[in-house]
């Protein structure tokens, strides 16, 4: 039985996230191009022993937008309201979530354990500046497809073939995928979004998300930022896929370098950067599970 549940962040923004199962708290923050569904099959596989969270970070979902001014600062707001409201004390941060998490973990004590799955640390700057601002371009003329290829290529994710696939190929292809998923996905913000199960909001309405994504991958996007982390006394176990981009591997090699607090390190044989997410996209949440079973139950 999953629960939808609200919480009001430092600004007043509603926050949305779901609640299911049994024990201690443990909340799951999704990374770009998600929502609280994308990690719907994880959270099952944990409700037996944990009562997990899935919040919809903002402009997705039951939560509301991102607003202005938006910093990094935002988002580590809306988790705190989350925490002081669940009680909860473990946290598990996907991609950028895993960034929120992280700088969270520098303010909030009552976080005690914090699993974090591939953040994109130590970015190219000037290179993640010039997508944003490609991105941004696109978005404002309504070349949603030409947008997404931008952030999938300055990403590295989808197949590595899409490296040698020429841009206008991977743009119609992009076209057709959300002609494909039509209205069968529910939007970000639609009111009947706690109809849907394990179908995450559709790539166009998801689309806007990403400008703010980036910005929290900049935030992190230099050597000082990353040595504050040795800050962090929160318990923490790292995880990544031997398949995910080389940057996303080297950021984990930064933190074990960086985080006084390191449990453990894990390597998922075989999977990528969709490891923690539903088995349509590419998770193993089932395998995902049992690693932090063993971690937060410690």
């Amino acid at each position: 039985m999953t629960d939808i549940h609200t919480v009001t962040s430092r600004d007043g923004t509603a926050i949305g996230y779901r609640q299911l199962g049994q024990g201690p708290g443990l909340v799951i923050l999704h990374g770009a191009m998600e929502s609280s569904q994308s990690h719907i099959q994880l959270a099952e596989a944990l409700s037996p022993t944990f009562t997990v969270y899935l919040p919809d970070r903002r402009g997705r979902g039951q939560s509301g937008p991102y607003g202005s001014p938006f910093t990094i600062q935002t988002e580590v707001d809306d988790l705190s309201a989350l925490l002081a409201k669940t009680a909860a004390s473990n946290i598990l941060g996907v991609s950028s979530g895993a960034i929120i998490a992280l700088q969270a973990c520098l303010q909030l004590p009552t976080i005690q354990r914090a699993a974090i799955f591939e953040p994109p640390l130590g970015i190219d700057r000037d290179s993640a500046t010039q997508s944003l601002e490609r991105y941004d371009a696109e978005m404002a003329n309504g070349k949603t497809s030409a947008a997404l290829v931008t952030a999938m290529r300055a990403t590295e994710m989808g197949p590595p073939i899409f490296k040698y696939v020429p841009r206008w190929l991977l743009e119609q292809l992009t076209t057709m995928a959300m002609a494909h998923e039509g209205s069968s996905s529910p939007s970000p913000q639609s009111p009947d979004d706690s109809n849907s199960t394990t179908t995450p909001a559709n790539m166009r309405a998801l689309a806007p998300t990403l400008h703010y994504d980036f910005q929290i991958s900049l935030s992190m996007s230099d050597d000082e930022a990353i040595s504050n982390l040795s800050k962090v006394t929160t318990e923490v176990l790292l995880i990544g896929g031997s398949k995910s981009p080389t940057y996303l591997r080297s950021g984990l090699d930064r933190l074990e370098k960086v985080l006084p607090n390191i449990n453990k390190r894990v390597v998922f044989a075989g999977l990528g950067h969709g490891a923690t997410g539903n088995s349509d996209r590419r998770g193993q949440p089932a395998l995902v599970a049992e690693e932090l079973r063993g971690f937060f139950g410690e």
